[in-house]
């Protein structure tokens, strides 16, 4: 419950001003917030799983974050999270013809220090992005990505090595 009212009174804040309030209001979700990282406004933190954000991180508007109490959610340090990017821990198994959405599961995301996820970009549950990546915008990422390289596409898939 507190993190919607916290999500409600963000909503009033400027999307990109009063960091120091928003971390305030953060952290009192719950939400384990690294030193000067930085999240703005207009997204949405569903559920009550655990969320890490990284020291120097940048959330930019619209990010949607949906955790679940059995899978956490860990933004490394020095990470830049583009408009509108979704992070979804939660999925269902495969159902019968009656509900093709069977059980529901959740799984962890962890993204490494450094990692550059582009504009409107999904990264599901039980994703791991390696140090030093580039998602490209509009990336839905559905498997482990190693690190220092570049992907993109549905599903993402590797385009470049990076250099170290």
């Amino acid at each position: 419950m507190i993190r919607h009212i916290v999500n409600c009174l963000l909503l009033l804040l400027p999307p990109t001003r009063v960091f120091g309030l928003r971390s305030i209001l953060f952290r009192l979700a719950g939400v384990d917030l690294g030193k000067d990282a930085r999240i703005c406004g207009g997204g949405w933190i569903y559920g009550r799983g655990l969320l890490s954000i990284g020291d120097g991180s940048w959330l930019s508007p619209k990010v949607i974050i949906y955790t679940h109490a059995d899978a956490r959610i860990q933004i490394g340090d020095r990470c830049d999270i583009g408009p509108g990017v979704k992070f979804i821990t939660g999925s269902h198994l495969m159902g019968n013809a009656q509900r093709r959405a069977g059980v529901g599961t959740a799984k962890s995301i962890v993204i490494g220090n450094g990692t550059w996820v582009g504009a409107e970009s999904t990264i599901l549950g039980g994703v791991t992005i390696g140090e030093g990546c580039i998602v490209a915008a509009g990336s839905v990422v559905t498997k482990d990505v190693p690190p220092n390289v570049l992907v993109a596409g549905v599903p993402a898939l590797v385009k470049k090595q990076l250099s170290v």
